[in-house]
């Protein structure tokens, strides 16, 4: 059974070739010669403008995108689709203010708006552990900004994850199971 359902298209406004998608695509180049917009019939999907899941990454749930150039400023186009697990369990997160999980911990179960508001932490967050769930992170508070897929797993540097090293995130939120 399939869980997700992505149509991409190579221009605007769901115009040119298209493409239907219904699992992760590590590089779209065999299938379309660009991608510029998309209609999602189901499921939760990152799109990622660079090959192989790298790159600006930006998160897509059912409905029509018809420019990605216009929503997300983009200065190119999608390259490669990742499809995110449906998942209806708890979430929960433990994040740490230094690298390899060290310094200061705080249990993340919610959405949280503001992190800087929810601790004092000089640098941000340095690494995390997604014990439940699938997450998204942003670069700025109340949701804004780049952002970025975590999935079940550990991250002991979230610098070299993002490789950026001023990077750290401000706001975060749980993907649902009701977006799907």
């Amino acid at each position: 059974m399939t869980m997700g359902k992505v149509i991409f298209y190579e221009n605007r406004n769901f115009t040119g070739r298209s493409w239907e998608c219904t699992s992760d695509c590590f590089d779209m180049a065999p299938h379309l010669s660009r991608c510029h917009s998309c209609r999602v019939e189901s499921g939760c999907w990152m799109l990622y403008d660079r090959a192989r899941f790298m790159g600006n990454e930006f998160f897509i749930k059912k409905g029509e995108y018809s420019d990605f150039w216009g929503m997300w400023g983009m200065n190119g186009w999608i390259r490669s689709c990742r499809m995110i697990p449906k998942y209806s369990g708890s979430h929960r997160m433990r994040i740490y203010e230094k690298e390899n999980f060290m310094g200061q911990m705080m249990d993340i179960s919610n959405d949280c708006d503001s992190f800087m508001e929810r601790c004092s932490w000089p640098h941000g967050c340095r690494s995390c552990h997604v014990m439940d769930g699938h997450w998204l992170m942003y670069e700025y508070p109340n949701y804004k900004g780049r952002m970025w897929y975590f999935g079940p797993g550990e991250y002991r540097n979230l610098s070299r994850w993002w490789g950026i090293q001023s990077t750290r995130f401000m706001s975060m939120r749980r993907i649902m199971d009701s977006w799907y």
